[in-house]
């Protein structure tokens, strides 16, 4: 019989007649309207009730279409698996983490650069200790370097002619500083002061004597380190010394050397100006323009003279460079004539008491022309004619080597004089004085 149902499976094929075919959805009675429909049968949605319903059939769900007049829209619901605006701090944290990755990526290849890689060899032993000529001591040349720079200065003086430059030295705790007087000469007696530090002051000539070459400038400037002084007197040739100062404007450089030589007349001057004499220590330390004036120092960092002069092989007016041979009047010299200037403003000149010739004497000697009747050389009996061989042991070989000795010792001074009178040879002592100029 039928019942007004088709339990007809997919496909055409007709259900036994026993019943419908299992796993296959109860087809709505006519005159019901599906899920498109307006309206839904309430006899269909207690279906399940339906004692003629295949019990092998899958449970459905009828949800009831919205009417189509109108009504309210359901409620929206949220999908939890669809992406969201990020919060606060999953940005902070996705953030940390990037730079921290950034970081360490950076750190890395810094480190591979800096490498160059990681199979290149390691070059040179390592050693666990520096060695001793490495370290510095205060007794090495750097040491003593260390030591003396804070104490040099650039000097700096204008003239008529221009900008002259040299180097100096600080004597004094009270702002004295030592110079050559070349480096002053025919200036305004003002100068600028350059200290090791780049730092500069005004500073004021106090005195000067061109015969010495010596010139003292005072600062107005607290907290100075005067030089320690050495003993000219004491040098031997051999002896390593250390020229400081600023040749070129090369500020602060320091040279090394040895004493060649020991009372090397010098006699030197500006056409015009007056002669200087000294008996200067001759040093094959690297010395150029700009070195005037500044300080050599021996091996415990003590001053034993000042830079005066070069000798050279180019032509006078040309400059000239430094060949191994500079020359620096004796510091027992130059701090005897400082502290005359300090004192008095000027310096006093060491004198004999007698006049010598124009040239030198066959068979080696000076020959005194005159003697002053109540100098010193009368004092000790030389007379006019006598040639003077040897003063304290140095031999003298021409006029500037006697007048450079001479000077090289303070007044009051004892010296030997060795003579010739005649065919007879003598000694006498003589007490030298200072010149009333």
């Amino acid at each position: 019989m039928t019942d007004g149902w088709d339990w007809r499976q997919p496909g055409g094929t007709s259900a036994p007649a026993g019943g419908p075919v299992p796993g296959s959805p109860p087809r709505a009675p006519q005159g019901a309207q599906g899920a498109g429909g307006g309206t839904t049968s309430p006899w269909w949605s207690d279906a399940l009730a339906d004692p003629w319903r295949d019990p092998y059939a899958p449970a459905a769900v009828v949800v009831p279409a919205a009417p189509v007049g109108g009504g309210s829209e359901p409620e929206p619901v949220s999908d939890p698996d669809a992406p969201g605006r990020p919060r606060l701090r999953q940005v902070v944290l996705i953030s940390l983490i990037t730079a921290l990755l950034a970081g360490s990526l950076g750190s890395a290849l810094t480190y591979a650069f800096l490498r160059g890689g990681a199979n290149l060899p390691i070059l040179g032993a390592q050693s666990g200790q520096a060695p001793p000529l490495a370290q510095r001591r205060p007794e090495s040349l750097a040491g003593v370097a260390e030591k003396v720079l804070p104490s040099v200065v650039t000097i700096r003086m204008a003239s008529l002619g221009g900008i002259s430059e040299g180097s100096g030295f600080v004597v004094s705790g009270e702002g004295h500083i030592v110079t050559n007087d070349h480096v002053v000469s025919g200036g305004t007696g003002k100068a600028t002061v350059i200290f090791n530090d780049g730092s500069s002051a005004p500073g004021t000539v106090v005195g000067q004597d061109p015969e010495s070459d010596i010139a003292v400038i005072k600062v107005a400037r607290a907290g100075l380190k005067p030089v320690e002084f050495g003993d000219s007197e004491a040098l031997a040739v051999g002896d390593p010394v250390l020229a400081i100062g600023s040749p070129l404007s090369l500020a602060n450089t320091v040279t090394a050397g040895i004493v060649s030589a020991l009372d090397r007349t010098m006699q030197a001057g500006e056409p015009g100006g007056p002669t200087r004499y000294y008996a200067a220590i001759q040093t094959d330390a690297a010395v150029n323009h700009g070195n005037s004036g500044g300080p050599l120092v021996d091996a415990a960092g003590r001053v034993v003279g000042v830079n005066s002069t070069i000798k050279s092989l180019v032509a006078d007016g040309q400059e000239a460079g430094n060949i191994g041979l500079a020359f620096a009047i004796p510091i027992n010299q130059a701090k005897r004539v400082t502290q005359d200037i300090i004192g008095t403003g000027k310096a006093r000149r060491t004198v004999i008491g007698a006049q010598v010739g124009g040239t030198g004497v066959t068979g080696g000697g000076v020959r005194l022309n005159a003697v002053e009747p109540s100098g010193p050389a009368a004092a000790a009996g030389l007379e006019a004619g006598d040639v003077v061989l040897r003063l304290d042991g140095h031999p003298m070989a021409d006029p500037a080597d006697l007048v450079a000795m001479v000077r090289k010792y303070a007044p009051g001074s004892v010296v030997t004089v060795e003579y010739r009178r005649g065919s007879t040879r003598q000694n006498a002592s003589v007490t030298l004085a200072a010149d009333a100029k």
